[in-house]
């Protein structure tokens, strides 16, 4: 096996195993005929993830990323999948909520989270980079109307022509908030334990579930950063959440920062017995290997698919990538985004 051989992943019969990864762009709050493109162009991925998705106007915590919980979010998204399904692609809508690491100036109130503790992060918002601020514990209410949320954008997802969701638990944002023992201090039935602490996401995989759409998951087991480092005993912790999400189409798994670890991979596919997307770091000898040593079914790559959209036909002939630009990562128009002469350049 290698990167370009199929696999059957998730339900899905794909021609390689080259995922493209969740990427914010930040290019609107309703996709376009722009973000069609874009995803039209990079639908040579075995898999297509979307960026980050807000599940409802309460999950908004960056400007100009788009939601899924609109009927004119619906049909742009619908357009989307349209032309990548046209291509002959998978796509696969990623779910997104911020929590405490939002801002008011985005949701027009103060953040909620887990509990009353200052996550330490930073906020963009249309005014610039805000430090986030000490949020509300949410109630019982709101944890359920959050669950909601996430059935109702998975539904919103099937309507739009989805092929399944992912659900983003990992980093900064609401769900590792819950998972995370310096950010939870509930002592009620989604916190005080470290059960308690993986209700939530258990609770949104099988609303979402519930659907009828396939599920993934996306865990970050080895983050780094404040107050969201993952320690020995919170991996020990995301362990037996792994063992509890059974369900799923796939697991999705970014790894350490220093570049790729087979170990830390392994660890998870002992764990799991499904499929297994690993990221972080990855160029195209080590995809292969990862793949090769039957530790991953599939790579995602985002860094490189930003400045490559034709990535795969460049593994598949062996020719050099372009670095991307990261001044056009997020926000502004199409340089960066559906330009990209330094492609021209190589491939022309």
């Amino acid at each position: 096996m290698s990167l370009l051989t199929p696999a059957d992943l998730g339900g899905w019969r794909l021609p390689n195993r080259v995922v493209l990864a969740p990427t914010t762009r930040a290019r609107g709050c309703v996709p376009t005929d722009l973000q069609a493109e874009y995803y039209a162009r990079r639908a040579g991925a075995g898999l297509v993830i979307t960026e980050g998705t807000w599940v409802s106007e309460r999950a908004v915590g960056f400007p100009n990323v788009p939601g899924v919980h609109t009927d004119e979010q619906v049909a742009g998204w619908r357009r989307v999948t349209d032309v990548v399904h046209a291509l002959g692609g998978r796509i696969v809508l990623q779910l997104w909520h911020t929590g405490a690491v939002s801002h008011a100036e985005l949701i027009g109130t103060r953040p909620a989270g887990p509990s009353a503790v200052d996550p330490q992060e930073y906020v963009h918002t249309a005014t610039g980079r805000r430090p986030a601020v000490t949020p509300r514990e949410m109630s019982a209410g709101e944890i359920r109307r959050t669950v909601e949320d996430y059935r109702t954008a998975a539904g919103n997802a099937r309507r739009a022509g989805f092929d399944g969701v992912e659900v983003a638990a990992h980093g900064v944002y609401l769900l590792a908030q819950f998972l995370h023992p310096r950010l939870n201090r509930r002592r009620d039935a989604y916190g005080g334990s470290a059960r308690a602490r993986r209700k939530l996401v258990l609770d949104v995989v099988d609303a979402v579930a519930g659907t009828g759409i396939a599920v993934g998951v996306r865990l970050a087991p080895y983050w780094t950063g404040g107050l969201f480092t993952v320690d020995d005993a919170l991996r020990a912790d995301l362990d037996e959440l792994v063992r509890d999400l059974d369900r799923l189409a796939y697991l999705h798994l970014r790894g350490p920062d220093t570049g790729p670890d087979f170990a830390a991979f392994a660890r998870y596919r002992r764990l799991f017995d499904g499929a297994v997307i690993v990221n972080n770091g990855f160029d195209r000898d080590s995809g292969d290997a990862v793949v090769e040593a039957g530790i991953a079914d599939a790579v995602s790559y985002a860094r490189h698919f930003v400045a490559n959209p034709d990535l795969v036909t460049r593994f598949a002939l062996g020719r050099e990538l372009a670095a991307g630009d990261p001044v056009t990562y997020y926000g502004g128009g199409v340089a960066g985004y559906l330009e990209h002469p330094e492609v021209a350049a190589v491939s022309g």
